[in-house]
């Protein structure tokens, strides 16, 4: 009796290490947006959405209008990783995108019960559309690192760490289930304790 080869396993995908964007390449990102007011504007809210909230990219695509509340300054996320739900908060520059678009998006009598981020016959903008964009986005912007959508949500990250906002905090924000998670994922995208204990290192004489 012969027997059966075991099938030969594939090599894992490369995992590049992930890029932290600073506020200026945002800007210059947002900036590139191309196309006609509609996508334009909302194209440019999607950005400042996932950069000052920190959602992952199917979060963001699920907004519906009702998740947003500019006044309370807080984004209600219903279709979390996981089945979770959550609220965020975000800036009032943020909302400022998110507003124009909600202008443009009534004057083309979009339905209410559309998604947020929809096309102009009210159906849901892609996430596959939004990976296809970014990387055209870099170029336009100059912008060398590697552009992708959860990139956005490493830069939130590693921003709030930076200006020394409390783990609990950016743990939910991010909505990660523990701590442990979010120092591991923090440890990841910006090793600030091994870069500064290792830049603090003095030459002899």
């Amino acid at each position: 009796m012969t027997k059966r080869r075991r099938p030969a396993r594939r090599k894992p995908a490369r995992r590049f290490h992930p890029e932290v964007l600073t506020d200026a390449e945002v800007r210059a990102l947002i900036d590139a947006v191309p196309g006609p007011p509609f996508s334009k504007t909302r194209n440019r809210a999607i950005l400042a959405v996932l950069y000052r909230a920190g959602l992952r990219l199917n979060e963001a695509l699920s907004l519906r209008p009702k998740d947003v509340d500019a006044v309370a300054g807080a984004i209600r996320v219903l279709f979390g990783k996981g089945g979770r739900s959550r609220t965020v908060g975000v800036d009032d520059r943020a909302f400022e995108f998110v507003a124009a678009w909600a202008d443009e998006r009534a004057a083309l009598g979009v339905p209410a019960d559309a998604p947020l981020f929809c096309s102009n016959t009210g159906r849901k903008v892609t996430s596959a559309y939004i990976r296809r964009l970014l990387p055209d986005l870099a170029r336009r912007a100059g912008v060398a690192k590697r552009v992708h959508a959860h990139g956005f949500r490493h830069t939130h990250a590693a921003q709030l760490r930076a200006e020394g906002v409390d783990i609990g905090i950016i743990s939910k924000q991010l909505g990660h289930t523990s701590l442990l998670t979010t120092v591991l994922y923090l440890d990841h995208i910006a090793p600030t304790a091994v870069v500064d204990a290792v830049r603090a290192r003095a030459w002899g004489a």
